[in-house]
């Protein structure tokens, strides 16, 4: 028996709207909210929520010596198509040139890394 439900995934970044302008580019949604907290309805979803962290220091991809903390891994049908798209929208690539892999590394405008899958 669960003890609780997730309720929201919440990233720390220094400008919280902005990063959830991005996701919502990336996955639809709604953006909700101003200033230290937003939050990003998805469609049918768990929602993303960004939280205004002074001082921010992005994680380092790769960093055998200090963790990534966390990554998100958003699955798409057509990895060329989405990777088009989200680099469009402000991501960078990390890990990218093995087109043979079901993967690509990303980070956000604020430095998270992210997967896109097709998997």
């Amino acid at each position: 028996m669960a003890v609780a439900e997730l309720g929201a995934v919440v990233l720390d970044c220094p400008d919280p709207r902005a990063l959830a302008g991005f996701y919502a580019g990336v996955l639809g949604g709604t953006v909700e909210g101003e200033g230290e907290l937003v939050d990003l309805r998805t469609p049918g979803g768990p929602s993303l929520a960004f939280q205004a962290a002074p001082g921010f220091v992005p994680p380092k991809w790769p960093a055998p010596d200090a963790s990534q903390q966390f990554h998100l891994d958003l699955t798409v049908q057509d990895l060329d198509a989405a990777e088009k798209e989200v680099l469009a929208l402000g991501a960078k690539p990390l890990d990218t040139e093995d087109r043979s892999r079901t993967f690509r590394v990303y980070a956000d405008p604020a430095g998270h890394p992210f997967c896109l899958c097709a998997c």
